[in-house]
């Protein structure tokens, strides 16, 4: 398998992704991504952002290599995949999610259409798909599973709630994971508490003009 490099000017198809995949599959890597994060087009690369945001936040790390992941215990991996340009793809990394070690899979996209996170969770089923509808005009699309092919699904644009319920799903089995959760749940609370008290000690005018000077 050759390997993609920013400076490799060389055409890459759909067919080399697929490849790629069941390769992935067929290996055996010591530590292989805990989340798929996937999207309909790079054009909701700006909403998925969160998704990358909150993982980062817990101490995950981009996985941009399958066989050579880096030093932190959890990491995530992005791909583009299309339900409607390129539905083999789609497929394949459903098909593939499971013997590539992935646990969870973070899925958006935008549009009336927005296929691709229920496409994907009933392919990769039973592996937990959240579903980030990119467009406030894709949430009845995204959550439109039917009765037996179950999706979770959070609000329009909201990839950073999406990567927290994802940790969420995987804490279940990781008291590392479970412990930063409520760290940055905590950070949370206490910043909380310390607007409610600057706001009353300062008075409100105060409190404004404290958090323009910073």
């Amino acid at each position: 398998m050759t390997d993609y490099t920013p400076d490799d000017d060389s055409d890459v198809t759909v067919q080399d992704l697929i490849d790629r995949l069941h390769e992935e599959a067929d290996a055996d890597p010591a530590t292989t991504p805990d989340v798929g994060i996937i999207m309909g087009s790079d054009s909701d690369l700006d909403t998925m952002r969160g998704a990358h945001e909150a993982l980062s936040e817990l101490g995950f790390a981009e996985q941009t290599d399958f066989g050579d992941a880096p030093d932190a215990r959890f990491t995530y991996e992005t791909y583009v995949v299309s339900a409607h340009r390129t539905p083999e793809l789609m497929y394949a990394y459903g098909e593939t999610a499971a013997d590539r070690g992935l646990d969870v899979i973070i899925a958006g996209a935008g549009g009336k259409s927005a296929d691709l996170p229920n496409m994907t969770a009933s392919i990769a089923y039973p592996i937990p798909v959240v579903g980030v509808p990119v467009q406030e005009k894709s949430v009845d699309s995204v959550i439109g599973m039917p009765t037996g092919a179950p999706i979770v699904a959070v609000d329009a644009g909201k990839s950073f709630n999406a990567a927290l319920s994802a940790a969420q799903i995987l804490a279940r089995e990781h008291d590392e994971l479970e412990s930063r959760l409520v760290e940055y749940h905590e950070g949370l609370v206490g910043a909380v508490a310390r607007d409610s008290r600057d706001l009353h000690d300062l008075g409100v005018e105060g409190y404004v003009a404290s958090r323009d000077e910073s």
